[in-house]
């Protein structure tokens, strides 16, 4: 009887643990378009060289001594089986599932993580055109005091005063600008990461099943083998056709197959506390949009307390009449510019992260 080439089973294995692989490190930064196409395209040739193998039927040679006593014969041919034949069309399925996963994940993986630096940038170039709105103002206060100098209806330590603020303001102005030049946050997709996320466990889902359908069809096998065989010694008569064909089913699959249902739950209940995976992310930002919230409610109602105690003093000020009360008014009213810087970035950042909570939770 012909040699047969080794079982299926060896050719499959490190395919498998390539794909499972590749779903545990995912990056998580690299979720660009070209990264994603780099991967598939890496992940595809793998599976078609996997497939071709599979197809391909096999090539046997080999010699046999038969035990009723002829001559030993040399014996060549060909041998196939439909169990490799449906694993060769699963594994390319399973390379596709495997291509989609990365790209969904990879995608809610880049809206998560850079969530919070986008929020933070917006935030920052808003601030930034409320120092431009308050250093215009500060200028018609300084333009206008200045005249006064001139006058000689206030002193110069009271115009000193102003241009000290402006002088915080243009330090604001560039510690900011600073900080936005600092921040790296590349344009996000508008779908909802709820949604992204949702897209990633489907993906997963169809990924795991396509393996699991891989797995399965180790179960049984249908192999066809045809071919000749010679006499050897002495070389006589003329070569002979053979053919076989050997049905296999493993009296395992069953529980097999039990175990892999179990590993499925099993992995469900592993990605929800695995520390790195979308799932867990998603949870993590929340709880930090969460926090941020309270953060700049309490802030925001602090500075609108003070807010109203400098309204309150330019009220009962009145009309300053004395350089005393100008002076007085000119502090209040300054401090009233940069509270107002306070209190509109707070404003800016309690409502951009409700709406993004609202539209991504």
């Amino acid at each position: 009887m012909p040699t047969f080439p080794p079982k299926p089973q060896q050719f499959l294995a490190p395919l498998f643990a390539a794909v499972a692989l590749s779903i545990l490190l995912i990056p998580v930064a690299r979720a660009g378009d070209e990264d994603q196409q780099a991967y598939c395209k890496y992940i595809t040739q793998q599976a078609t060289a996997q497939r071709d193998l599979l197809r391909t039927p096999d090539a046997v040679a080999g010699f046999t001594q038969p035990n009723t006593g002829l001559p030993t014969q040399v014996v060549w041919g060909v041998t196939g089986s439909l169990s490799k034949a449906r694993k060769a069309a699963l594994t390319m399925d399973v390379a596709r599932q495997d291509c989609a996963l990365y790209s969904a994940s990879a995608s809610a993986q880049q809206a998560i993580q850079y969530a919070i630096p986008s929020l933070e940038k917006q935030s920052l170039e808003h601030r930034l055109t409320l120092i431009q709105q308050a250093s215009q103002n500060l200028d018609q206060l300084l333009a206008a005091t200045s005249k006064m100098v001139n006058a000689q209806n206030m002193t110069r330590p009271m115009v000193f005063a102003l241009q000290t603020t402006k002088i915080k303001l243009e330090v604001d102005r560039a510690d900011t600008q600073s900080k936005i030049v600092g921040i790296y946050a590349p344009q996000l997709s508008d779908q909802p990461l709820k949604d992204l996320v949702a897209e990633k466990q489907a993906r997963e889902e169809n990924q795991r099943s396509s393996i699991y359908k891989l797995n399965r069809q180790n179960d049984w096998d249908v192999a066809l083998s045809v071919g000749a065989h010679q006499q050897v010694n002495p070389l006589i008569g003329s070569p002979g056709a053979y053919g076989e064909v050997t049905v296999s089913y493993n009296l395992a699959s069953r529980a097999i197959n039990k175990h892999y249902d179990q590993a499925a739950a099993a992995y469900d209940d592993w990605k929800r506390v695995q520390e790195g995976d979308v799932i867990r992310n998603a949870e993590v930002l929340k709880q930090q949009l969460v926090d941020a919230i309270t953060v700049q409610d309490h802030r925001l109602q602090a500075l609108q307390n003070q807010q109203k105690q400098i309204a309150s003093n330019l009220q009962l000020l009145g009309y300053a009449e004395t350089s005393a009360a100008l002076d007085f008014s000119n502090q209040l009213t300054t401090a009233k510019l940069l509270l107002e810087i306070e209190i509109g970035d707070a404003t800016f950042r309690l409502e951009q992260f409700k709406e993004f909570l609202s539209k991504n939770f």
